[in-house]
């Protein structure tokens, strides 16, 4: 029986390995970091093409967690109220940036109002309106029960983690 006994162990050790593989499987969709405008510049765009920044953004489908970088020189960059987008100026902007490389993470799902701080340039067209939808729901992997509820990956999280302990309790009761 002994030298069974390290066989049995070892196996033992793969199945919860394996199962511990099924829960580390359902990670969270990837997010898509952009560069504004498809270029990163943030700058006044051509008189020609005023609305430059919104057509960029509503071309994109952007997701909570998604990052936008914005490259500019001696600019800014404010996330603002609504009312203040539709002013082009902010006393207390919910964000502001002026460092020339600025990376935005989008937290939440909603409309995001940018404008450039610097006086003069969202009256020309320096602002952007951004709509983050909430991120897809990933597919669980094969062989997991998808109910569409909230706790559906929690569940099978559960179910896993119960899986590995009764092998583990399984493993014990044979070896006594």
């Amino acid at each position: 029986m002994e030298a069974t006994f390290p066989i049995f162990l070892n196996l033992l050790l793969i199945l919860s390995l394996l199962s511990l593989s099924s829960v580390s499987s359902l990670s969270v969709l990837p997010t898509t970091d952009f560069a504004i405008g498809g270029d990163g510049e943030w700058a006044i765009p051509s008189s020609k093409n005023p609305d430059f920044y919104n057509k960029w953004a509503s071309n994109n489908r952007f997701k909570v967690n998604d990052t936008i970088h914005f490259k500019y020189d001696k600019d800014s960059v404010m996330v603002v109220t609504e009312s203040e987008y539709s002013k082009c100026r902010s006393m207390h902007p919910i964000f502001f940036s002026n460092n020339g490389r600025t990376k935005f993470k989008f937290d939440r799902v909603g409309l995001f109002y940018f404008i450039s701080g610097v006086s003069g340039h969202c009256e020309r067209g320096e602002r952007m309106i951004v709509k983050v939808i909430a991120a897809p729901v990933a597919t669980p992997p094969e062989g997991i029960d998808d109910d569409n509820s909230p706790n559906s990956t929690a569940g099978a999280l559960s179910s896993s983690l119960l899986h590995v302990f009764l092998l583990t309790v399984g493993s014990l009761v044979l070896m006594f």
